[in-house]
């Protein structure tokens, strides 16, 4: 088994519940086990438009091999009726592979860790809250990194809390 980290944001729809429920599909997902989610987080949009995004990290024990789980993300994505009409686009539900175990991978269709995670603190205080000493490849500890992104407007949401 493989620990997975995955970033999860929403900002159409209902946001929050589809996270909510987001986080219960890779809960169910074959060849997945949930072993923690983050609370949720607003924020505002990154290089986008539209309403703010509920985010959320998960860490996942996962069988799949890196492209099966990225599929798997994007077939629940569907499930929630995710549409790429631009890059950037508001979107129902935004699933990403932001670490898999300590790969670093580089693939036409999947890039690990994350490309842009170290510079979204949407990503850097769910993944830090529930991962407090986890190191990213190439940019070292998560924690070291929030304060390049203090700038950044986020905050938790205050009905969420870390599951277990």
């Amino acid at each position: 088994m493989i620990k997975s980290y995955i970033g999860i944001g929403a900002n159409l729809g209902n946001a929050r519940e589809t996270v909510r429920e987001a986080i219960d599909q890779l809960a169910r997902t074959a060849g997945c086990r949930l072993m923690t989610a983050s609370s949720l987080y607003s924020s505002a949009p990154i290089d986008s438009s539209g309403d703010d995004y509920v985010n959320a990290v998960v860490e996942l024990q996962t069988s799949l091999s890196a492209q099966s789980l990225l599929e798997a993300l994007q077939a629940i994505e569907l499930i929630f009726g995710r549409e790429r009409p631009y890059r950037n686009a508001p979107r129902t539900l935004d699933l990403d592979v932001l670490l898999y175990g300590t790969e670093k991978i580089a693939t036409e269709t999947l890039t690990v860790p994350h490309p842009r995670m170290t510079e979204r603190a949407f990503v850097l205080l769910p993944l830090v809250q529930i991962a407090p000493d986890i190191s990213i490849p190439e940019h070292g500890k998560a924690a070291d990194l929030i304060d390049s992104v203090r700038d950044q407007v986020i905050f938790q949401l205050a009905d969420s809390e870390v599951m277990p």
